[in-house]
């Protein structure tokens, strides 16, 4: 399978290139008292133009006949090189970043390889209930694998150690699994899936899902008159 490469991308994100657009398909999850227990999944990698992809996971439970029973939970975050910061890289909040993004180009970027021929990431991923973490690790080709590297913990969150995730690009489809950490630091299998894409991102949706609202108003406004 090709990778399309959006024009206009942000030369950091090429390497993410493959997972742009939306994933849909379903996986197994095992849990305590319950174990391969079906469920679908609707997953979308978007970006702006900056240097980072914006990441959404909508995770519901199947009936019988393997249709949408009712929701399990979201997660959303941002996936990115783990870099050093720069004067390019703006500051916190609303300062915007420079105009001219700080690897502007395909060669600035290959300097960010590590000695493993990938590049090292971070993914910061938010879950309901009270928990962010920070994931560390690698993409290298078509796959990514990270881990916890810190997290915090509302009162109200269920007990959590961090996890492991591995993703990869398996015959066109996007194939993950996740283990989650128990207390003592043991690995136990939570769940996989394979998704399929169902629609990609072109240079053409740079910034849409923000500004596409107002770009149809203004078409309307200007049929009318």
């Amino acid at each position: 399978m090709a990778i399309e490469i959006p024009t206009n991308l942000t030369p950091e994100l090429v390497p993410f290139a493959w997972l742009l657009g939306t994933w849909e398909g379903t996986g197994t999850m095992w849990y305590e008292g319950q174990e391969n227990t079906p469920f679908g999944q609707i997953i979308n990698f978007t970006q702006d133009g900056l240097p980072y992809l914006e990441y959404r996971a909508e995770s519901f439970l199947l009936d019988d006949n393997g249709q949408k029973l009712r929701p399990i939970t979201i997660e959303t975050g941002f996936w990115q090189i783990d870099r050093p910061l720069t004067d390019a890289d703006g500051g916190f909040g609303l300062v915007p970043k420079d105009i001219v993004p700080a690897f502007a180009d395909a060669e600035s970027v290959e300097t960010l390889r590590n000695e493993d021929d990938g590049f090292n990431l971070i993914a910061t991923i938010a879950h309901p209930g009270g928990i962010s973490e920070n994931y560390v690790g690698m993409i290298k080709g078509p796959v990514v694998r990270m881990q916890t590297g810190n997290l915090l913990r509302d009162e109200i969150s269920h007990d959590y150690a961090g996890s492991v995730r591995l993703w990869g690009l398996v015959n066109g489809n996007l194939m993950w699994d996740w283990e989650i950490a128990d207390q003592e630091g043991n690995l136990h299998k939570h769940a996989s899936a394979e998704l399929r894409k169902t629609s990609s991102m072109s240079g053409d949706s740079l910034g849409t899902g923000m500004f596409g609202s107002l770009d149809d108003g203004a078409e309307e406004g200007s049929a009318e008159n």
